[in-house]
């Protein structure tokens, strides 16, 4: 796919010529295969006894990129050692992957313990912390990859609940204004009220009906918002007393402070939005939740020939070397994060369709590998190389046809990219090698 990219009919390249990205390709894929092998033949007992030495080693290489690495588009994120550069960043995935079960696997410790959530969740914030200093928002959103394992190994749900609620409430801050969402939360709150009166409560959901009405109505005529407003913030303090003579203050103050807080927490996702983030960051946030603001010949364009590329290939594809689109080089980055384009316009949705087979298939066996391993350091490992290759997976698919924002991350072992390649390979590889032990106590 790599090959197909940079592919000319009129002056053809070598598969090997290493003066092209294919060409370097094929060594990375070599200097791969040789690491993976080493990686196999270490003792498995010494990724335990090292994790932590190798998360420090990482943390110090992405602290010195930051003062020593080459910018490259506004970003320092590499070193530029010689003939090659080296991206810290993928290797950091690795190294917190090992430091994360190796602590949570050790005596007595128990992520029902808020001690033990602050540090798991300081092992994996350190690195994103400092990749978001190069800056790469791409890369250090990975590491949110590893709620999964921390999911499996016990973390309550009700985090991820409030995670999810805050996601959802700052997707919906950013496409609505604060006023609409406190409407809704109110009428909501309003709901509630009702449903724990026991009184009359046929009359009082009759009336919810009307005021669903009645601010539908008030806010399609500017001039009858204050009017409508009021009338939710009296029906609220109304129903707040009633509750309050029934002795259920605290249903009252939950309901009052969830509608505050959300309603707050809209304003300030608004004004983050509109004053903190740089015109290139609010761009990509509209070119995924709100398109039609965006410009057709700017920083839309990419998904647009990216999805262009993508449907063209039709059921089974314009055929190898055969697309077009992405030779002519209309679609960014189409060797490394957009390499998925080249896939959907060459090979079609079969193609498509089998290369996602694949993935999934690779993924299903890493989880079947964790569940069978004896060793809780094997199997936290296992789920962490899991979230991993997922997020990936998910991202950068979902970047190209325009379901997640794009924010630049590969797909994993196929994108162009040494670093990522050796990552990804070393991740692996020493998930064989445990499972090869699964037998012994690590």
């Amino acid at each position: 796919m790599i090959y197909a990219t940079n592919f000319a009919p009129e002056d053809p390249s070598e598969i090997y010529d290493t003066s092209y990205r294919h060409g370097n390709q094929l060594i990375w894929i070599g200097i791969s295969v040789l690491v993976g092998v080493f990686a196999m033949v270490v003792d498995s007992k010494f990724y335990r006894a090292f994790s932590i030495p190798i998360y420090v080693l990482v943390m110090v290489l992405l602290a010195g990129v930051l003062i020593f690495g080459q910018e490259v588009a506004g970003a320092r994120s590499w070193f530029n050692i010689g003939f090659f550069k080296l991206q810290p960043a993928e290797f950091a995935k690795f190294a917190t992957c090992l430091a994360l079960a190796s602590y949570l696997s050790g005596f007595n410790v128990s992520l029902q313990d808020n001690r033990v959530k602050f540090y798991a969740l300081g092992i994996l914030g350190l690195p994103m912390l400092l990749i978001l200093g190069q800056p790469d928002a791409g890369s250090a959103m990975v590491f949110l990859s590893f709620m999964i394992l921390l999911f499996r190994e016990g973390m309550p749900s009700s985090i991820y609940i409030l995670g999810i609620g805050v996601a959802i409430l700052s997707v919906v801050s950013l496409v609505f204004n604060p006023l609409p969402i406190f409407v809704v939360l109110a009428f909501l709150a309003i709901q509630l009220f009702i449903a724990n009166l026991k009184e009359r409560q046929i009359y009082w959901l009759i009336g919810s009906v009307i005021l669903a009405v009645i601010v539908y109505l008030g806010f399609q005529f500017p001039i009858l918002k204050p009017f409508t407003l009021g009338l939710l913030g009296l029906i609220f303090v109304l129903l707040s007393v009633i509750h309050l003579r029934h002795k259920k203050a605290k249903l009252v103050y939950l309901m009052m402070g969830a509608v505050v807080l959300c309603t707050l927490y809209s304003f300030l996702v608004n004004y983050a939005f509109n004053e903190i983030l740089k015109p290139h960051q609010q761009d990509r946030i509209n070119v995924w939740l709100q398109p039609s603001k965006c410009d057709p010949l700017g920083s839309l364009y990419n998904l647009n020939q990216s999805k262009m590329a993508i449907g063209s290939g039709g059921l089974y594809g314009k055929g190898f070397l055969n697309g077009r689109i992405t030779q002519l080089n209309y679609v960014p980055e189409q060797s490394t994060d957009f390499i998925f384009c080249t896939v959907g316009e060459e090979h079609g949705f079969m193609g498509t369709f089998a290369m996602i087979f694949l993935y999934t298939v690779l993924m299903l066996r890493i989880i079947f590998l964790a569940e069978r391993q004896r060793s809780d350091f094997s199997r936290m490992y296992a789920y962490g190389v899991a979230g991993i290759l997922f997020f990936h997976f998910f991202v950068n698919i979902g970047m190209t046809i325009g379901l997640v924002p794009i924010i630049g991350i590969p797909l994993p072992l196929l994108s162009y990219g040494g670093s990522s390649l050796i990552s990804f390979t070393i991740l692996i590889a020493v998930l064989v090698k445990l499972d090869s032990v699964r037998f012994q106590s690590i």
